[in-house]
């Protein structure tokens, strides 16, 4: 079959297809017929950065998610041959194969069945970005109609999904973004407010104050996040756009003002509860998942290119089949 193989750090230029040998099933993992996935940063860090640590199992194929067929269940008992399904993180792309490759031997436990007509393209979009801002709202923020929720970061492709999921769980959504020509895209996607984000939210009068943020900046603007909401407030902190991954000399009692709460999302362990939660509530309220460009295995090269340099402009899906 063909894949995409890392042996070590290197450019964009540098990735290609090889042919590899075809997975056999083994008990506990399947075998899934890969149609298309999503591209995320971290698969860019892992080719640029991580690759040569001892940590990832070179050579790998990259790839933290994947949708699909199922093609060989093993000993599964609940999915078989056939099952529309997708796969997410535990793992992939690191520790094991990952999605860059046309069949993939993953771990049943991150491999969930899903029920969807959207088509291979658009359902490639939402395991990861999806399920990490509905995650975050559900989970974290405990998000409820009526909720003012201020989403930093709003034109990452997490910032994107998150808005159309908290529209449509009934939340009145504010979307900070640096730049203002971003500001029509945004409300197309049902922000109901738009603001510039110059770091310093908290010092400003704001014409809707949120009782709930969703910080995918990270901590270079996280205490200004805890400074903007009212009280009770909640804050999740689920990203690192800011390229700020720490809080040094972090002292949770000065840090965090009385009445806000403050938690983190870590999408690495999704459960099929959440995945239908998410799907059941795409369906009904007809989201469309959001995408940018779209790639083929051969173009994997120009497709992480725009990875790295940001300039796809959202999404990124790798076609397989």
């Amino acid at each position: 079959m063909k894949a995409i193989v890392i042996e070590k750090c290197c450019a964009a230029e540098e990735l290609c297809v090889s042919e590899h040998p075809m997975p056999q099933a083994r008990p506990g993992w399947v075998v899934v017929k890969v149609m298309a996935a999503g591209l995320n940063h971290s698969e860019s860090l892992l080719r640029q950065f991580e690759a040569d640590n001892d940590y990832i199992n070179t050579p790998v194929v990259p790839g933290i998610e994947c949708v699909g067929e199922v093609h060989d269940p093993s000993d599964s008992r609940r999915l078989h041959r056939g099952d529309r399904v997708i796969a997410l993180m535990g793992g992939m792309g690191r520790s094991f194969n990952g999605s860059y490759e046309e069949y993939a031997l993953l771990p049943e436990g991150i491999v969930f069945h899903v029920e969807s007509t959207l088509d291979w393209v658009s359902l490639a979009a939402v395991p990861e970005t999806y399920y990490t801002a509905y995650g975050s709202l559900t989970e974290c923020l405990l998000l409820r109609e009526g909720d003012r929720l201020m989403v930093r970061g709003a034109t990452s492709t997490v910032g994107r999904a998150a808005i159309q999921l908290a529209k449509a769980m009934g939340a009145e959504v504010i979307a900070a973004c640096r730049k203002e020509r971003d500001f029509e895209a945004l409300k197309v996607l049902g922000a109901d407010h738009c603001i510039i984000d110059d770091g310093h939210i908290a010092d400003r009068a704001l014409d809707v104050r949120p009782n709930k943020v969703l910080e995918l900046v990270g901590p270079k603007t996280l205490q200004d996040s805890l400074r903007c909401v009212s009280t009770p407030g909640y804050v999740c902190n689920t990203g690192i756009l800011g390229n700020v991954f720490t809080v040094p000399q972090f002292d949770p009692i000065k840090y965090i003002p009385n009445g806000v709460f403050l938690s983190g999302f870590f999408s690495n362990y999704p459960t099929q509860a959440a995945i239908d939660g998410l799907f059941a509530l795409m369906e009904s309220r007809h989201i469309q998942p959001q995408y940018a460009r779209v790639f083929t295995l051969d173009q994997i090269a120009q497709a992480h290119r725009h990875l790295e340099d940001g300039t796809a402009g959202g999404k990124i899906i790798l076609k397989i089949a």
